[in-house]
């Protein structure tokens, strides 16, 4: 096979020699290549040198066939890594002149080519070069680089589907979700079956309170997420769902939930055996709120004594079918018990329960708001017992101190100072009292159970009309004035400044203070803003906003003015400068130098800005101004807020003298002809030239802000 490759490169050259001789002299007519073919006949060309010889590259699809024949067009490469049976004498013989060492590109196998003795013949070896295909390797000549090796391209695998929601965990698809509003998890549970399944999971509902979206989401959605999460609710808030009047044993609702802890059905439309079926399904249940049912009954207050005895808190207040019967069972058998509501309930006059109240004495929490049922004498009977000890020199039972924290007697109007006074002494651990319209107390009682209570927070004294300043004195000197949170004093209308001066400077720590309709004036503004001003720290940081540090109303007082209501408002946007703190120097020298420096120049100053404010609740007809100023200092834009309050004095001002008549009208006359003589010595200081003529003294005209504000 290689005999007769060879023969036929002999043929060839031979016919190639003869036409030559034989043909006469005419001139060959090159057709010139543009494009693509020109830039690989040019690589062609360059492919001569022999250095190159051993890559192994693809025939190039502008290979010129006619012409004279080049040795460079054979492979010289061997099978082995050095140049083969013919490479040390093609090395010699065909080099001409060009470098045939090797190079370090991985070798080739090479085709066998024989020796000739004629050197002049340059013989062409045609049989093993492939007539290269332009449409099929066009593509593979643009993407081969010519000085690499090719390398085959590994096919692209395809991609596997992915769906995210699917495979994502279920843990993380509950995270997800729970950050999302309970209106829009309802809404995403209708995109598919998947997404109905996790938006209905009992692990996203854990803790279902609608009392902020029930008016948003309906009756069904609602049975469905109780229904489906009805073993992983721990806390249920109902409150509010009036949709579900109806449909409480619909699709096993009132039978769901089995693990609840929590329960809240106020304001609900339930009927008796829903609310039986809750309670007797939930033995763990902690904390209950009936109030407002009416389907509450005696009888649910049984069912809650036989099945659920770690309760701790019960809200049965308005609820009017229910008594001190039922609460007697649950007393009995709740040995937990620490917070009973229960307003409006009748039989508090029942001297027996109050006994196994006091003997019990587990209690920290009693609301018993329009109890007109309570007397003094089941009020007597809670605090020191029905056959406790007597104590001859005082007259009074010996019994420990109760427990009660929180104690609310709103309008019992039954209670008077005889029952508060078996109060004194016996509250040790009291932290919030209201004693609102219970008419009849006195400031003597009062005083006393202030003084027995040294961890007081809240008061409530609200429509006491018989108090005076007196006890409000001895507020400011109680045990609890520094710790006085939250006191409310309204429609006392014998309390003034006499008694609220002292509250305020002693309680330094009010954070709500109600004072309308009493006898207050524009004292007890002022001394209410420098008491925070006083208290609040200040920052150099001018963007920082402020926050409310009191909550004050002071409307429908006779005695108050803008005056006042001018001062609080000037106090909460009030910019201060301060001189910045000089930095003592252990140089003496410098020291010196830095003093005398400082005493020719002007002082470095820095501001400071408030931190609390006071929101104020004050005259109906100041009460917009007063708001939009207090938006504006609670920005942060004190220069705002600042413009405000003076726009609004001059424009108070210019109202009290439009309509004054005497003193008012005499004021303004004064004020006339002072402005006039302003104008005056300024005309004479500028005839003049500026000197000290008039008795302006020829100052310079300077914007005034109308006058003495308490004038």
């Amino acid at each position: 096979m290689a005999q007769a490759s060879v023969e036929s490169v002999v043929l060839e050259t031979t016919a190639a020699e003869q036409s030559a001789s034989v043909s006469p002299a005419v001139p060959i007519q090159i057709q010139k290549v543009k494009g693509r073919k020109r830039i690989l006949q040019s690589l062609q060309r360059m492919s001569s040198s022999s250095s190159l010889a051993k890559l192994s590259r693809s025939p190039s699809s502008s290979y010129r066939t006619g012409g004279r024949g080049s040795v460079s067009c054979i492979s010289l490469s061997s099978g082995s890594g050095s140049y083969g049976s013919y490479g040390n004498s093609l090395a010699s013989e065909l080099s001409v002149g060009y470098s045939t060492a090797p190079t370090s590109a991985v070798n080739t196998p090479g085709i066998p080519f024989p020796s000739f003795d004629d050197k002049t013949a340059r013989s062409r070896y045609l049989a093993s070069v492939p007539v290269p295909d332009f449409r099929t390797t066009t593509r593979i000549a643009e993407e081969e680089d010519y000085f690499s090796i090719p390398v085959q391209k590994a096919a692209q695998q395809s991609k596997s589907s992915f769906n995210f929601w699917k495979d994502l965990p279920s843990e993380l698809a509950m995270e997800i979700l729970s950050y999302l509003e309970p209106r829009e998890v309802v809404r995403c549970s209708a995109v598919s079956k998947q997404w109905h399944s996790r938006c209905f999971d009992g692990q996203l509902w854990s803790n279902l309170d609608t009392s902020d979206f029930y008016r948003d989401i309906p009756a069904n959605a609602l049975i469905n997420i109780v229904t489906s999460a009805g073993p992983f609710v721990r806390d249920l808030n109902l409150r509010g769902c009036v949709q579900l009047r109806e449909q409480w044993h619909a699709k096993g609702l009132s039978g769901a939930c089995s693990n609840l802890e929590n329960f809240s059905l106020e304001g609900c439309r339930i009927e008796k055996t829903a609310i039986h079926s809750f309670l007797l399904q939930n033995p763990r249940l902690v904390y209950i709120n009936l109030s407002g049912l009416a389907g509450a009954t005696n009888s649910a207050m049984k069912i809650i004594a036989e099945t659920c005895p770690k309760l701790e808190h019960l809200n049965v207040s308005w609820c009017n079918n229910i008594d001190t019967r039922g609460l007697r069972k649950v007393v009995e058998a709740c040995p937990d018990l620490r917070d009973l509501r229960a307003g409006e309930v009748h039989g508090w006059d029942d001297v027996d329960f109050m006994q196994i109240l006091f003997e019990r004495n587990s209690l920290e929490r009693l609301i018993l708001m329009n109890c007109d049922s309570l007397n003094d004498d089941s009020l007597a009977v809670l605090m020191e017992g029905q056959d406790s000890e007597m104590d001859y020199l005082t007259g009074r039972r010996i019994a420990p101190a109760r427990k009660l924290k929180h104690l609310d007697l709103t309008r019992c109007r039954g209670i008077s100072h005889k029952g508060l006074e078996k109060c004194i002494d016996r509250l040790p651990e009291m932290e919030g009292l209201q004693l609102n319209k219970c008419h009849g107390i006195t400031d003597d009682v009062l005083t006393s159970m202030l003084s027995g209570m040294p961890k007081l927070t809240h008061l409530d004294l609200e429509e006491l009309i018989e108090l005076s300043n007196t006890v409000l004195q001895s507020l400011a000197n109680a045990p609890c004035a520094k710790i006085l949170r939250h006191m409310s004093i309204s429609y006392c209308e014998n309390l003034g400044d006499a008694g609220m001066l002292p509250v305020l400077k002693n309680c330094t720590n009010l954070e709500s203070l109600d004072m309308d309709n009493t006898r207050v004036s524009d004292l007890s503004l002022a001394e209410a803003a420098a008491m925070l001003r006083a208290r609040a720290t200040r920052t150099t940081t001018p963007k920082q906003q402020p926050t409310v540090g009191l909550r004050l109303a002071a409307y429908d007082c006779q005695n108050v003015t803008w005056t006042g209501i001018r001062e609080v408002l000037s106090r909460n946007a009030e910019v201060i400068r301060k001189p910045i703190a000089s930095i003592p120097s252990s140089n003496p020298a410098a020291e010196a130098e830095r003093r005398t420096s400082s005493a020719s120049s002007a002082p470095q100053t820095t501001r400071t800005y408030p931190t609390s404010i006071i929101q104020l609740k004050c005259f109906y007809n100041y009460q917009p101004t007063v708001e939009e100023h207090t938006k504006r200092v609670l920005r942060g834009d004190f220069s705002a807020a600042t413009r405000l309050e003076r726009k609004w004095a001059c424009f108070m001002i210019a109202q009290e003298e439009a309509g004054a008549s005497g003193a008012g009208a005499r004021r303004r006359r004064r004020r006339a002809r002072e402005a006039q003589m302003m104008h005056a010595d300024e005309e004479d200081a500028g005839v003049n030239g500026g000197g000290n003529a008039g008795v302006g003294g020829g100052r310079r005209r300077r914007a005034r802000s109308g006058g003495c504000v308490v004038m």
